[in-house]
């Protein structure tokens, strides 16, 4: 990877990605155009973002054709605004950057009030860029196959039915166990602090190599999270003949399944890449979102 003063130099080109749903992105995102040609910075913008931008400002033919002439991307909603824009340019070597207009925030890691501040450590280099790796999930369902991908998780649970779920779990063609449950999440580090973490699953740095299997509510009290390495290949086969199972894709339910119907997850070759600002980081925002002490809030 080329030094970072060079990357920095190379910025010149921006594009802007609004969630629309979110009432505070509009005058956000008019800051930031405003803010971004005072610096010389050609912005664009995706085609539903346009039209929040202000006058003046051009837009891309879709997200894709958006992600492929710019240089950063600037994403204004909450982490699940992140995952989307993230499986959508998955691949690409443009950087994004989150601008927090949601709740929690670990992926947005800008806030609203310093944008501005934010935006002038850009072209001074005061930044690093992160490689975040991606799930793939190859879903076999009767005769049916389909590939999906997610930068949090992937989580096979039980459908509307108050009853639990049988699974059998192999990783690495090895059977691993039987799981008895409402359902079962496999992420990466990056989705360590989204559902798994609600389900009891540990906290994992971004930077650790390694996959979580985290069950929702195990009937076995001896079950437990299990860690393995991020090039694992984990095989999920759904037993129970009586009940319908869903999985989930970064929280977007992707598929319905049925008795011997496998998900196949293992590493993406894909990944993106997330920019981190100086004076930011992920113990940071621990201690911040979740109040540990440290945190200046």
């Amino acid at each position: 990877m080329p030094p970072v003063k060079t990357i920095a130099e190379s910025i010149r080109r921006v594009g802007l990605v609004a969630n629309p749903d979110k009432s505070r992105g509009a005058l956000l995102v008019r800051r930031a155009a405003r803010l971004l040609r005072g610096m010389r910075r050609t912005v664009l913008c995706d085609p539903d973002t346009a039209s929040l931008a202000g006058p003046g400002i051009d837009a891309a033919n879709s997200l894709e054709d958006l992600a492929r002439k710019v240089d950063l991307l600037l994403v204004f909603g909450g982490d699940g605004t992140m995952l989307r824009i993230a499986r959508d340019v998955a691949g690409l070597p443009v950087p994004i950057l989150g601008i927090n207009t949601g709740n929690l925030g670990f992926l947005t890691s800008v806030s609203p009030h310093r944008l501005a501040e934010s935006l002038r450590k850009i072209p001074a280099g005061r930044f690093a860029l992160e490689e975040r790796a991606l799930l793939e999930a190859t879903v076999q369902r009767g005769g049916e196959r389909s590939v999906e991908t997610a930068l949090n998780d992937f989580v096979l649970s039980r459908g509307l039915a108050s009853r639990l779920i049988e699974v059998e779990v192999s990783v690495n063609d090895e059977l691993l166990t039987r799981y008895r449950c409402d359902g079962l999440i496999t992420c990466s580090p990056t989705g360590s602090t989204a559902y798994s973490l609600a389900a009891g699953g540990a906290i994992v740095s971004p930077e650790a190599e390694v996959l979580t299997l985290t069950p929702i509510c195990p009937h076995t009290l001896s079950i437990r999270p299990l860690v393995l390495n991020l090039d694992s290949t984990v095989r999920v086969k759904l037993l129970s003949t009586r009940l319908l199972a869903t999985l989930a894709g970064d929280g977007q339910q992707l598929s319905e399944l049925s008795a011997g119907d496998t998900v196949t997850i293992r590493r993406s070759k894909r990944s993106v890449r997330l920019l981190r600002l100086e004076g930011t980081s992920f113990f940071g925002t621990l201690r911040q979102k979740f109040g540990w002490s440290g945190s200046n809030v």
